[in-house]
């Protein structure tokens, strides 16, 4: 009976260094966690804003209408309809990158580096039990569509305050977002189900 051949345990060492390098992502996450704070804190802000120039403050609204880029040819006294639209698109703008870097925080996590262990958890996202890099990227290419489709809203609404260059661009590049997440999704079927042989 031969014996079994014992790997070196240099040889195994760096597999496992290799292994453990996954870890080196950690402070990636991390650095995302921040930056959806300061998101978080960004939101609260404009809200404040908007709520404040509801209620008649001037100062408020001056800044509203600064961040949003919106330009009239006469002084706003108060909010209107599109002003009002534009920040709330704004919010929402806000809100989706937000849970853009929800997904690619918690999904890169367990997909690259370590497992949560939320199976039993209540509060775990349907997404997440079933989340590979395949998912993951279909998810991530549809939530940037989403960005992308808010922010061409955003433009057509004050489409009067930008050049027909910036209208033009936008929409091409939302397109070929579009174009991108189809082929993107159409590659991850193909993957999933490949074309039967023929045995003949």
């Amino acid at each position: 009976m031969t014996e079994p051949v014992k790997t070196p345990a240099s040889v195994r060492a760096l597999p496992n260094l290799i292994f453990a390098s996954r870890w080196l992502q950690l402070p990636l996450y991390i650095g995302l966690i921040a930056a959806q704070a300061i998101y978080v804190f960004h939101f609260w802000v404009e809200l404040v804003h908007l709520i404040e120039a509801a209620f008649g403050s001037q100062v408020a609204l001056d800044k509203l209408i600064h961040s949003i880029g919106y330009k009239s040819d006469v002084q706003l006294t108060g909010l209107n309809e599109t002003v009002i639209m534009l920040v709330v698109l704004a919010l929402i703008d806000v809100v989706m990158i937000s849970n853009l870097l929800i997904m690619v925080i918690v999904g890169g996590y367990e997909t690259f580096v370590s497992r949560m262990h939320l199976e039993n958890h209540p509060d775990q996202p349907e997404w997440l039990s079933h989340v590979n890099a395949s998912v993951l990227k279909v998810k991530l290419a549809t939530a940037i569509i989403g960005i992308s489709s808010i922010h061409l809203l955003k433009t057509f609404i004050n489409a009067a305050n930008y050049d027909e260059k910036v209208l033009m661009w936008q929409t091409i590049i939302h397109v070929v977002f579009l174009l991108s997440a189809m082929a993107i999704a159409m590659t991850d079927r193909l993957m999933a189900h490949p074309a039967p042989r023929d045995e003949h």
